[in-house]
């Protein structure tokens, strides 16, 4: 397989990974695939369609650019076993010019039942510096392509999921739980802004990660002059 555009990446349906098998060292001692390897499968798959967008290992060589998952979530929603073939389908659901927010289902390849998903935000990086850098046009063209052939697919159920209690079951256990989710709410809030301050040479140039950093301090510094 080369790095290569396909024809196969531009029709509106998922992308669709050979299918694979489970390997027996991947059952664990419950019996059925151990959690670590849906992730295995699911990058063998995303390594395929990389392979078709022009940014696998031949582009890592050649130009000197490559991706990293900075963000992942997987749903674990039926076993699967040693001896089941698997199908992995991946749909690209947006892109900028540095990121790639992919929805995948892994299904048995002959009953069609789902067994797990996985949404992830993938970035460009620039090897030479291990920054996040924008996709070469070329490449940018090829993404913008399998997009518009990816948003006449139908979108899956799961796709923005949150991981949470079931909220009416909680309330009724945990009557004092939908303060504390508020103040998990606020907190979730301020996570994020930190989190996108701490992103430095991963999602930004050195001027801009210093001055990140400034804005930071200053939170910080009202923070412990108003603690509200």
């Amino acid at each position: 397989m080369t790095d290569t555009a396909a024809d196969s990446t531009t029709k509106p349906e998922p992308f669709r990974s050979s299918i694979m098998q489970i390997e027996p060292q991947w059952i664990d001692y419950n019996g059925h695939l151990n959690m670590a390897y849906y992730n295995v499968m699911f990058d063998r798959a995303i390594d395929q369609l990389w392979l078709k967008l022009g940014i696998g290992p031949t582009y890592m060589k050649e130009r000197g650019g490559s991706t990293f998952t900075a963000e992942c979530h997987v749903r674990y929603l039926r076993e699967i076993h040693l001896g089941d073939p698997v199908q992995v389908s991946v749909i690209l659901l947006e892109a900028d010019e540095k990121r790639l927010h992919t929805f995948q289902e892994l299904r048995h390849a002959t009953e069609g039942w789902v067994s797990a998903t996985s949404e992830n935000m993938s970035l460009h990086i620039d090897m030479s510096s291990r920054k996040v850098a924008p996709f070469p046009p070329d490449i940018r063209e090829r993404i913008a392509g399998v997009i518009a052939a990816h948003s006449a697919v139908a979108r899956p159920e799961g796709i923005g999921r949150n991981i949470a209690m079931p909220s009416k079951r909680q309330a009724a256990l945990y009557p004092g739980a939908s303060a504390c989710q508020s103040d998990h709410g606020r907190d979730q809030e301020q996570h994020d802004r930190d989190e996108e301050d701490d992103l430095g040479d991963f999602d930004r140039s050195t001027g801009d990660t210093a001055e990140a950093e400034k804005t930071g301090d200053q939170r910080d510094d009202e923070k412990r002059h108003n603690p509200a």
